[in-house]
């Protein structure tokens, strides 16, 4: 059973009924909700938060934790395993509150789930999508050794503006554990 994850910088945990009203808090921000997909509602409610913690709760195994710092859940980051000839990849997500932005929290997030994922798992890749217009984003992938794969013109519909995708990939021989 999956207890935690603990960096020097936050820690990775399943997420708990009592994280409603910190998810509300931090989830329900128009520039968060830019940064990803439409499936991430806006603007996000309680009922949005308690649905979400339903899904993620049922999930065998575990695949999805809430980013915490000093005690509160500010942020959430996950993996969404392929199926089919995809098969042994998965998907890396993960979003923080604004009020933790700028602070290394994102980049030791995905470290900790990245290592865990090679470590524990039988993936033998893991890659995240990201909009162009997130250079933050694209450096915490970077940071942890994903490689850019590849650039997505005119890929993506957000706010009914087309943005491009920046797609980014980490296999498991070129990951280092650290």
């Amino acid at each position: 059973m999956f207890e935690s994850l603990v960096t020097d910088r936050c820690v990775l945990r399943p997420f708990r009924k009592e994280d409603v009203p910190a998810l509300v808090k931090h989830a329900n921000d128009r520039l968060v909700w830019l940064q990803l997909t439409d499936r991430f509602p806006h603007p996000y409610t309680e009922l949005d938060a308690q649905q979400w913690l339903a899904h993620v709760q049922r999930a065998d195994p575990l695949t999805h934790f809430a980013i915490e710092v000093s005690g509160e859940a500010c942020g959430g980051i996950g993996l969404e395993p392929k199926v089919d000839v995809h098969a042994g990849s998965a998907e890396i997500g993960y979003w923080l509150g604004q009020a933790v932005w700028g602070h290394g929290i994102a980049t030791a997030a995905v470290r900790a789930l990245t290592d865990f994922a090679f470590e524990r798992r039988t993936w033998r890749r893991l890659f995240a999508g990201v909009y162009a217009s997130n250079p933050a984003s694209m450096r915490v992938l970077e940071k942890v050794g994903y490689r850019r794969e590849g650039f997505l013109r005119h890929a993506v519909i957000k706010d009914g503006k087309i943005l491009d995708q920046v797609v980014f990939g980490l296999t498991q021989e070129d990951w280092r554990p650290r």
